[in-house]
């Protein structure tokens, strides 16, 4: 209630929103792809191994840290409270565990041609995708920084 409404006819990508959509998908990205990667040339095979189920599993965990990011473009998760939206933490809890469903139950395996992975593996693309979360909140930092709200 303390800002300015916005005008009605301006644009969904205004106040930079495309930009952010850009540095935001390009880190969910970059993580994602380096997670391969690596797991790739561990694994040395191209055609089998957990590579390409790191690589969606990290994209998937790294979309639900940013979608606990972006509940506000200033004020930081930990400002707002995680719990202070239950849905929200509902849909992601269920989302996580959808994403191990699809990782572990052998039927749904054969579906989505994923494999099991490791604890460490696991371990590996949780660690990684909390990089978006991160950057997220640091930028949010430095804008509140740059842009403090008026003293009333």
């Amino acid at each position: 209630m303390r800002r300015a409404p916005f005008e009605p006819k301006e644009s969904v990508f205004s106040r930079g929103i495309g930009t952010k959509i850009l540095w935001i998908g390009f880190i969910m990205g970059l993580v994602s792809l380096m997670v391969g990667y690596f797991a790739w040339v561990e694994e040395g095979r191209p055609d089998a191994g957990p590579w390409q189920t790191m690589v969606f599993t990290t994209l998937v965990l790294a979309q639900m840290g940013n979608a606990l990011a972006i509940r506000s473009g200033r004020e930081s998760l930990f400002t707002i409270g995680i719990l202070s939206n239950r849905l929200m933490v509902f849909a992601v809890l269920t989302t996580f565990v959808l994403q191990l469903a699809l990782i572990y139950v052998p039927f749904l395996q054969d579906i989505f041609k994923t494999v099991s992975l490791t604890p460490a593996e696991l371990a590996i693309c949780l660690v990684s995708s909390t990089v978006v979360f991160i950057s997220v909140e640091i930028y949010k930092w430095f804008y509140r920084r740059r842009h403090p709200l008026p003293v009333e």
